[in-house]
């Protein structure tokens, strides 16, 4: 079996462009943040998910080029290529996927960025319920993990387009302190990522909290 090629990340950094074209041709972004994440080196986005723009979204803001884990679902027709050429992961949900695995953590030993969302699945975008596959990428790669969080996407639908946001819609974008998940011991076992888990959460929450109060959302 031929193993999975690194994303392109001059892919992801025209991926990176057709974002900023799209979403602020679209809707209003106010970016909150951005300086915090770090210039070099591997990073891992983690992303409340609430709306389908919200990673379009957080493509085109993010000051660097983002490669996100994608389900399978969404590489239909020719969204599959185009996802593949601007340097997005597809992930099947059905099981462990380690090529998507070892992809994303190539990504991460390349100095990249990973964006993650890790509710696993489009939600209510409170991190709730975390699975632990952010922990396990943050755990095993080393990677500080920086909030992001979305908000304003799913308040209402679209008149014209259901499925979008209202044309226009003030979307605020809030990036996070970059954070450690391990606990310093380099530990991999369930326990430990169990743990990571319960760090993550709260962080991820706290962040989200202060989102809102900054937004007034």
């Amino acid at each position: 079996m031929t193993a999975p090629s690194l994303p392109s990340e001059k892919g992801a950094e025209v991926g990176r462009r057709i974002g900023v074209g799209l979403m602020y041709g679209l809707f209003k972004p106010r970016v909150l943040g951005s300086w915090k994440v770090p210039a070099s080196g591997p990073v891992i986005f983690a992303v409340n998910h609430s709306h389908n723009v919200d990673g379009p979204m957080v493509m085109g803001v993010a000051p660097r080029p983002t490669h996100f884990l994608i389900k399978k679902e969404a590489f239909i027709g020719p969204l599959d290529p185009f996802l593949l050429g601007i340097g997005q992961v597809k992930v099947d949900r059905s099981g462990a996927d380690r090529g998507a695995i070892t992809q994303a953590l190539d990504v991460l030993s390349a100095g990249g960025v990973l964006g993650i969302f890790p509710e696993g699945t489009r939600g209510e975008g409170d991190f709730a319920a975390l699975r632990a596959g952010l922990a396990y990428f943050a755990v095993r790669s080393g990677a500080p993990i920086v909030p992001v969080a979305v908000l304003g996407s799913s308040d209402r639908p679209g008149r014209l387009i259901k499925a979008l946001p209202p044309l226009r819609t003030r979307i605020d974008v809030v990036f996070g302190d970059p954070f450690e998940a391990g606990d310093g011991s380099g530990r991999r076992t369930r326990k430990a990522l169990d743990e990571a888990t319960e760090r993550i959460q709260k962080q991820l929450t706290s962040h989200l909290e202060n989102a809102r109060r900054l937004t007034g959302r």
